[in-house]
């Protein structure tokens, strides 16, 4: 069975009318495909960074782990945290016994107010030192706060769902604010094309391409006959480096490196040619014969195929000499 993609690409290039039990010689126009490499690329690789400085106490994925977003992935330690907090705790704690110590102080003035025995100054005086040390331990514990959520940023978090490309740091790391803790590939995949200059007129958006099977040897990359369709989506407007930038969406390469190189084939051109259907050739001793119709019945003409064409008629063989347009050909499961 001939591959529905290769039908997909070239069917739209062409405009053979049925074959019927004369087939009609007439040049169409195909697709001259070109067969580059693309590689494989992530739309989003995004970097997770440490948000405090410190040095690495555990690293929780390795290269080619999936993540979710907000996963923690490392932790940083800064030790002069522990000492901050300790300090912070201690202060709060002295605040707290100068706290009640106002309290009561305040609680002694008012009672002899109402007794007689205080003026009212010395209520005031000690209701506003009651409350300067209320606010300098509601000051105290809010910097408490701040050194607890400075160590809970040791955590470094995955900016995204995706894969983890790399992780460039190790255990026992001094790492600074901002630093890239890992790489994460977190969009969709594409093939990036790199095509020389010459073509860059030919490519046009929106074109569909064919990808073959992973690997870059023939043999496991497949022809052209087994691959799968894939559009591209954008053409770059500079050339750099004497090349041409395209990039081809096609479905199922999620699994792929990063990176990964396929085989794409990719149209740059057009060109006329002469197809028949397969069956009006004949072989005999290794040479091709196509029998036409004459004024005076029919004979037979030597040809030299190429490749074949795949049309919304079916397959087609290319002709590449002995055959001109109009040429009536009597079909090989026909007697002359």
């Amino acid at each position: 069975m001939f591959s529905r993609a290769i039908f997909l690409v070239l069917s739209t290039f062409l405009g053979i009318a049925p074959a019927a039990a004369d087939f009609v010689v007439k040049s169409i126009s195909i697709p001259d495909m070109k067969a580059v490499f693309g590689q494989v690329e992530s739309r989003r690789i995004v970097p997770a960074r440490a948000r405090i400085g410190g040095s690495i106490r555990a690293i929780k994925v390795s290269e080619g782990n999936e993540v979710k977003e907000g996963e923690t992935i490392a932790i940083v330690v800064d030790d002069k945290l522990a000492l901050e907090m300790s300090a912070a705790n201690a202060k709060i704690e002295a605040l707290n016994s100068q706290l009640e110590n106002a309290r009561i102080e305040l609680d002694r003035a008012q009672q002899l107010l109402a007794r007689g025995t205080a003026t009212q100054a010395r209520v005031d005086q000690a209701k506003m030192q009651f409350d300067v040390v209320a606010n300098q331990l509601a000051a105290a514990q809010a910097e408490k706060s701040v050194i607890e959520q400075r160590a809970r940023e040791g955590e470094v978090l995955a900016p995204a769902d995706g894969r983890v490309l790399t992780v460039p740091v190790t255990l026992g790391s001094v790492v600074l604010p901002g630093e890239e803790v890992a790489r994460i590939a977190s969009g969709r995949y594409y093939l990036r094309l790199f095509l020389p200059e010459r073509h860059a007129a030919g490519i046009r958006q929106n074109a569909t391409v064919l990808i073959g099977q992973r690997g870059l040897s023939p043999a496991t990359s497949g022809s052209a006959s087994e691959a799968r369709p894939g559009r591209i989506v954008k053409v770059y407007p500079e050339i750099s480096a004497g090349r041409v930038v395209a990039d081809v969406e096609v479905d199922g390469i999620g699994d792929y490196f990063v990176n990964e190189r396929a085989l794409v084939w990719i149209p740059v051109a057009e060109r006329s040619a002469i197809a028949v259907p397969p069956e009006a050739v004949s072989t005999r001793h290794g040479i091709d014969y196509v029998r036409i119709a004459t004024e005076t019945g029919s004979r037979e003409v030597a040809v030299i195929l190429g490749e074949t064409i795949f049309t919304a008629d079916g397959p087609r063989v290319e002709v590449l000499t002995g055959l001109h347009d109009g040429d009536r050909i009597i079909m090989a499961d026909r007697k002359p």
